[in-house]
Formats: structure tokens, C-alpha cells, sequence
């Protein structure tokens, strides 16, 4: 991580049908709101490792690079 690189929180709560529903229609990203109210596109393919049974839900930490490449993203809690 560098000092320009841009950190956003964000909280998922994405069921199971509603993540198979971007995955069967080929949608591929994901449009959330930041703690801070930023709102933040990604792939949603980034999200997949986290898909448990009960779909996605936690906080998670999305670092992007300052020209806005993804460099990663863990959940949190």
C-alpha cells in the first residue's frame, strides 16, 4: 500500500439468489456506497472467495491504486 492508494470500507449484504442473479445475467460489477458515502464500482468477480452459503455478507476493505487499478480487497468482519 502507498500513501496515494484510495481505501474504501464498505458493508455487503448480497443473498445467494442475488449473487447468482450477477452471475447467471453476466453482470460484471458491483456498484456500492463507502462509509464515507463514496460510491464504488468493481468487478464482481473480486467477491467470489467470499460467497459462503448464506451469500455475501460482512464489512470489507477495497484498496485501489490512485489511477483507480484494484489492488485488493479482505473482509474485515
Amino acid at each position: 500500500m502507498t500513501i496515494m492508494d484510495n481505501i474504501f470500507y464498505i458493508q455487503l449484504d448480497i443473498s445467494t439468489q442475488e449473487f447468482q442473479y450477477y452471475y447467471s445475467n453476466n453482470i460484471n460489477s458491483v456498484i456500492a456506497m463507502s462509509e464515507d458515502g463514496r460510491k464504488i464500482q468493481f468487478p464482481a468477480n473480486l467477491l467470489q472467495p467470499f460467497v459462503s452459503h448464506a451469500g455475501i455478507q460482512g464489512k470489507f476493505k477495497l484498496i485501489v491504486s490512485e489511477d483507480s487499478k484494484f489492488k485488493s480487497i479482505c473482509k474485515i468482519t
